[in-house]
């Protein structure tokens, strides 16, 4: 059996009575009641808690007034720091004294029991380890930390008044288990599907990421705690596409005691109708003469794999000399009559998609191909029409027709500019040659006259005003 010796009866009455004095009111009372329990002086038995067996209590007298809480005065330098750590880990406990006068320091744990008094520790848990001790520190390490373990430990010192400070152990729990759920294993194409992510019993509540593939998605979290601990369950509504087959739907969490990146995944399986493609692959230079052949392969390509794939004329019956293999087409020794439109089918259980092939046969001198030869894809049907695939499909012909529009548009702005110029000239010469007419003062009146004469006599400035009109020479 171990002792400490607290200071005495006296002393604790002297000391509660000195801080008592010095402390608010609201303080004022609290002291003054453990002055009356240190004034009976009543030996008490420590309980050190389980670490202890039988007969290894720790005796203290007078140990009430090491329980006198803490008060902030002029002369207080017992100082102390927050510990956070991670479940598993060390934490170290550290009591300083800034102006050292070699009193008594000592640590308490939540329960109020002497982990160490000076440099010995009475309470039997061996993952308590001293690390140094001094009169100015006692620091204490703590190793394989527990949700058990947090909470306040107490750094007392001796001192007159006695003084007090305590620090708080915050352990962090990483989430036990992260799991990730899709409400279908395989979606459809536009469909919407749910995606959720439980990350369990961790502290605190952890934060959860969406990632498809390196693009980030906003998902809904909702948190249960029970009994100290967080489970966070995150919902995400996604819409599915073709391009998403195959890609990672990633669930990743935050957490102060996660270091890295942790996160779970699973990979979009989806299914979508066929894509249809069609491929001449003879004639090579891709123009149909009369006496030639053509021979057509349909590509399908969508999930699951199209498993039938069918040829048909639109709008007319397939030439008795066509013969269909499978995804091919050939047809022997062409002629006019082979004209037409040539579709391609594929289905499988999400849907069916077409392409179609223009055909037109030249005669047998024919160099170039016309604008509507070629090749035209469709989705399902003209409603359905890709823009995309529909460029891909028949560049030939939108090239050819472009140049044409551009021909005939510069012709348009030449007649135009021409025919321009022609007017200016023309309204030139019909203002040089018709000149504005206009008449002097004297011939004023002169429009009634009947003849010649008579214009001049009835005209201002005539002859009947010849006499006034004198001039004088001086």
């Amino acid at each position: 059996m171990a002792s400490a010796v607290l200071p005495s009866g006296s002393q604790c009455a002297a000391a509660a009575a000195v801080a008592a004095a010095a402390a608010p009111p609201g303080l004022r009372l609290r002291l003054l009641l453990l002055l009356l329990s240190a004034a009976a002086l009543i030996p008490t038995v420590w309980p050190w808690g389980p670490g202890y067996g039988p007969g290894e209590e720790l005796v203290t007298s007078h140990s009430v007034c090491a329980c006198i809480p803490e008060y902030a005065g002029d002369g207080q330098n017992l100082f102390t720091k927050d510990v956070t750590v991670i479940e598993g880990e060390v934490a170290t406990i550290s009591c300083q004294v800034n102006k050292s006068d070699d009193s008594v320091i000592q640590l308490l744990n939540p329960n109020r029991q002497t982990i160490y008094f000076r440099d010995f520790r009475p309470l039997k848990d061996s993952r308590f380890q001293l690390l140094n001790f001094s009169s100015s520190e006692l620091k204490v390490s703590l190793t394989n930390v527990s949700i058990s373990d947090e909470g306040r430990y107490f750094c007392q010192l001796y001192t007159d008044p006695p003084q007090e400070s305590y620090t708080t152990i915050t352990v962090l729990v990483p989430p036990r288990n992260l799991m990730i759920d899709i409400q279908k294993d395989t979606a459809v194409e536009g469909e919407e599907i749910e995606v959720n992510c439980t990350a369990m019993a961790s502290k605190p509540a952890t934060t959860i990421r969406w990632f498809k593939g390196n693009k980030e998605l906003k998902g809904k979290s909702e948190v249960e705690e029970w009994s100290d601990m967080y489970t966070v369950t995150s919902q995400l509504m996604l819409k599915v596409h073709k391009e998403d087959d195959g890609v990672p739907v990633i669930c990743q969490v935050e957490h102060p005691a996660v270091t890295g990146n942790l996160q779970t995944q699973r990979y979009l399986e989806v299914q979508y109708k066929p894509q249809v493609h069609i491929q001449m692959t003879y004639p090579l230079q891709g123009l149909t003469r009369e006496g030639d052949a053509l021979e057509l392969t349909c590509e399908a390509i969508g999930k699951p794999q199209p498993v039938m794939v069918t040829w048909v004329r639109v709008d007319d019956e397939m030439p008795q000399h066509a013969v269909l293999s499978g995804p091919n087409l050939f047809i022997n020794n062409l002629n006019k009559t082979d004209n037409g439109t040539y579709r391609c089918e594929a289905s499988n259980i999400v849907g069916k998609a077409h392409s179609d092939y223009m055909l037109y046969v030249y005669d047998t001198t024919a160099t170039t191909e016309p604008a509507v030869h070629g090749l035209t894809q469709l989705p399902n049907s003209a409603e359905e029409l890709d823009s995309e695939d529909l460029s891909d499909s028949r560049a030939g012909e939108e090239g050819t027709i472009g140049a044409v529009d551009h021909a005939v548009i510069g012709g348009v702005v030449a007649v135009v500019v021409f025919a321009m110029l022609c007017l200016l000239i023309i309204l030139g010469r019909y203002f040089a040659r018709h000149k504005g007419t206009y008449f002097t003062h004297e011939a004023k009146g002169a429009d009634d006259a009947a003849d010649a004469d008579t214009a001049i006599i009835n005209a201002e400035g005539g002859q009947n005003n010849s006499e006034e009109k004198k001039e004088y020479f001086i």
